[in-house]
């Protein structure tokens, strides 16, 4: 296996991804106990720190409790510093809520996924917005040179 210890395939858990514009994270989750790492860093060491929190919020929202029985491990690549933090919370709280589907049981998913999407849907459902291309005749997407009568 690329880059993750030999024994992952060993222990049953899920993959999934989270993705804001073009930073892609991708989570590992198997049972454990309560470790969860970003690119190998702590999650609590994430830096910018001003935007730590936001990564966060899974934790806090749903409390650690139901983080203690799995380990999640995040590799996270492309995109800036902001829409990397936003790929990775996604990938945190998707990656929660199919864990607890595929092991654990059908109502404490449904709760997990009520309390996530009432907060903010951007938990678990991506953002379709992309970078518009520039257009000749303008410096960007939409704006055009001035022109001058004389």
């Amino acid at each position: 296996s690329s880059g993750i210890n030999a024994e992952w395939p060993l222990r049953p858990g899920v993959q999934v991804f989270g993705r804001k514009k073009t930073a892609t994270a991708v989570a590992y989750t198997k049972e454990g106990n309560g470790m969860i790492k970003v690119n190998g860093v702590p999650i609590d060491l994430i830096q910018p720190a001003s935007l730590r929190y936001k990564v966060l919020e899974p934790i806090l929202l749903l409390g650690k409790k139901r983080f203690e029985g799995v380990d999640i491990r995040i590799r996270c690549r492309g995109g800036g510093t902001v829409a990397r933090i936003y790929a990775i919370r996604q990938a945190l709280s998707k990656s929660l809520v199919a864990y607890y589907q595929k092991f654990i049981d059908e109502t404490s998913k449904k709760e997990i996924k009520d309390i996530l999407l009432n907060y903010d849907k951007n938990l678990l459902v991506a953002d379709p917005r992309r970078c518009e291309p520039k257009k000749f005749g303008g410096p960007g997407a939409r704006a055009k040179y001035q022109k001058s009568y004389r």
